[in-house]
């Protein structure tokens, strides 16, 4: 058996990387994806490797040549139009060597998992392509399969229809043929295709003229959750050298990203703080259906977005401003603060991170459970010099929660002398008897004008992706600058529709809170499995956890991720927390919990 890699391309979606050379000289965490490939075919016994080069032909060459004499037997095949022509061309001028013997054909600018190759050459079907299900980042060339893997049609680019991707999988580019196919079928029909539609097309486009008109043989082999990637562009360089990292770095690189894990499919993100219940199929059914129209039309500005969320929340329109998520209020709000603020730690750090440290009195409280009542924070702050005291509630990471009637008797204190109360409430709904637990009414606001609530609708409405939150309070003064500090048009189409229509779908998420919190007790109890875990009482959509032996946060966080794609939040970074060997589980569907504990149980 021998292996053809195709390698002519330029590469230009690459910009800087591939300006002085081809794609697969391109670095992915340090090693060059063709160094990665001949390795990897090197242990597989074959007789040779030809290697089809064009764009910066003589030093791929040159490097090869020099990196590998003497260890892989190498040929080379030129196509010197590389500039005028695509792939089909470069396999037509290497088809008489394709002839030669069974091949594994494979395109240079892949990344894939050293199992992948032995998979292809111990399969028993002598013609196979790789494939994988498709997902959302996939481009190119598809397939249909049928139930016994035969290959029934290719779906070139101008035939793909996204409402039949669920049948869709996605050619890895890694092909299998036998000297016999290779002789009699493909390069035939090769040599008629470049002859009769030109040079500037996909090869692949003759394996669907062949599946067309004849019983082909060729087979798919599905990759399962084996890891690989097509590196296109600069974003796909990114992606892979996070899902190829070793494992201190591809925690590094996950982290720092700070959301976006759409992009990696295969990873189960457990720091995602959403609720798994809503919004229902029917909600995100009529978003889908007015699609087209929040695309392409403006937002209004703050006026209508004002009543829109005061029309959610059942709060005046004066009451209340719409942000880009929590965060632009967050933002908006810790920066007009004047004197000290209050704060307890652990916490969610967006606000504190919004302060001079000078300006923080801190409270951490003592106690196992990290836990703490109103009692405790009128104590601790009574003889404080504060002007306003941050409450998350319940709190971010611990879960602690303080019931809404010690609440309001924290925020007259707080009005008895001159400080301002900062609730944010993004989690309470997910607390038990949560209807009863807000602090989002005109009644309670008006009697409380020191009050400012904040609530991110991310969280418990399950649409992190529309960037929406609410700060609302009696203070209009103090609404008005916010209202002015913010950009008119803060809010996008899609989540000032979201608030259009939230009212119709109230009662399908209070279904979805109650479905939660019965989910979440019944994770507590799997959870509680683990013999090295102390799970903390929460009332949150997550559990805050002490590793009581076997690993440090940091190990657990590193093992989960590298062994079984799935991430958590490693609390060692919380002011409060440090080297203390907390971490921060987020409540997902059943399956997906249950999956969790099983990677934690088989640890």
């Amino acid at each position: 058996m021998q292996a053809i890699i195709l390698a002519a391309g330029m590469g230009r979606r690459l910009g800087d990387h591939t300006r002085d050379n081809t794609k697969c000289m391109v670095k992915v965490n340090g090693v060059r994806l063709i160094d990665r490939m001949l390795g990897q075919l090197s242990g597989l016994g074959l007789s040779r490797v030809v290697v089809v080069t064009g764009y910066k032909g003589d030093k791929l060459k040159a490097h090869i040549d020099a990196t590998y004499s003497g260890k892989t037997a190498v040929e080379y095949v030129d196509n010197p139009v590389y500039d005028r022509t695509n792939n089909i061309y470069s396999l037509w001028l290497a088809k008489d060597k394709l002839c030669e013997d069974d091949t594994l054909l494979i395109e240079s600018d892949l990344i894939f998992s050293d199992r992948m190759l032995p998979m292809a050459v111990g399969d028993s079907h002598p013609n196979l392509a790789l494939v994988a299900k498709y997902e959302s980042w996939m481009d190119g060339t598809m397939v249909r399969i049928d139930n016994e893997r035969n290959i029934v049609n290719f779906v070139p680019k101008k035939a793909f229809r996204f409402e039949d991707t669920a049948h869709y999988y996605k050619t890895v580019n890694i092909y299998k043929f036998s000297r016999e196919f290779s002789t009699n079928k493909y390069a035939p029909f090769l040599d008629a295709y470049c002859k009769a539609l030109g040079n500037n097309e996909y090869y692949e486009q003759v394996l669907r003229v062949i599946t067309l008109l004849d019983n082909s043989d060729l087979k798919a082999l599905p990759v399962g959750k084996e890891k690989w990637y097509e590196i296109d562009d600069v974003q796909d360089l990114d992606i892979a050298e996070t899902i190829f990292a070793e494992d201190e770095e591809m925690l590094r690189r996950y982290n720092f990203r700070y959301g976006g894990h759409w992009r990696f499919p295969k990873m189960t993100d457990f720091c995602y703080l959403v609720n798994p219940y809503f919004p229902t199929e029917q909600m995100k059914a009529e978003m889908k259906a007015n699609f087209d129209t929040l695309l392409t039309e403006y937002p209004s500005g703050m006026y209508v977005n004002s009543l829109l969320a005061g029309k959610c929340f059942g709060v005046r329109r004066q009451h209340i401003v719409a942000g880009n998520g929590a965060a632009e209020l967050i933002k908006s709000l810790m920066e007009q603060a004047v004197g000290k603020t209050g704060v307890v730690y652990p916490t969610f750090e967006e606000y504190p991170n919004r302060l001079d440290k000078a300006a923080i009195v801190a409270f951490t409280p003592q106690n196992v459970d990290l836990s703490y009542t109103a009692s405790d924070l009128m104590e601790f702050f009574a003889d404080k010099d504060i002007s306003r005291l941050l409450l998350i509630n319940p709190d971010n990471p611990t879960g602690n929660f303080i019931p809404a009637n010690d609440v309001k008797e924290l925020c007259r204190w707080c009005a008895g002398r001159g400080i301002m109360l900062i609730a944010d409430e993004s989690f309470v709904d997910f607390s038990d008897d949560f209807e009863r637990n807000t602090l989002l009414s005109d009644d309670i606001l008006e009697a409380n004008p020191n009050l400012v609530v904040i609530k991110s609708i991310s969280k418990s409405y399950g649409v992190p992706g529309l960037r929406l939150g609410v700060l609302a309070s009696a203070d209009e003064a103090l609404i008005d600058r916010i209202k002015k500090d913010v950009s008119i048009w803060n809010i996008n189409s899609f989540a000032e529709f979201y608030m259009q229509i939230y009212n119709k779908y109230q009662t399908a998420y209070k279904e979805a809170c109650h479905k939660f919190t019965i989910e979440r007790a019944r994770f507590r109890k799997r959870l509680q499995e683990v013999g090295w875990l102390r799970v903390l009482p929460s009332q949150a959509n997550y559990f805050c956890c002490e590793i009581t032996s076997r690993f440090t946060s940091h190990e657990l966080s590193k093992r989960l991720l590298s062994q079984f794609n799935i991430m958590i939040k490693d609390c060692d970074s919380k002011t409060g927390l440090r080297g203390r060997n907390f971490i921060r589980i987020s409540v997902r569907g059943t399956a997906d919990n249950d999956r969790l504990v099983e990677a934690l149980l088989s640890l």
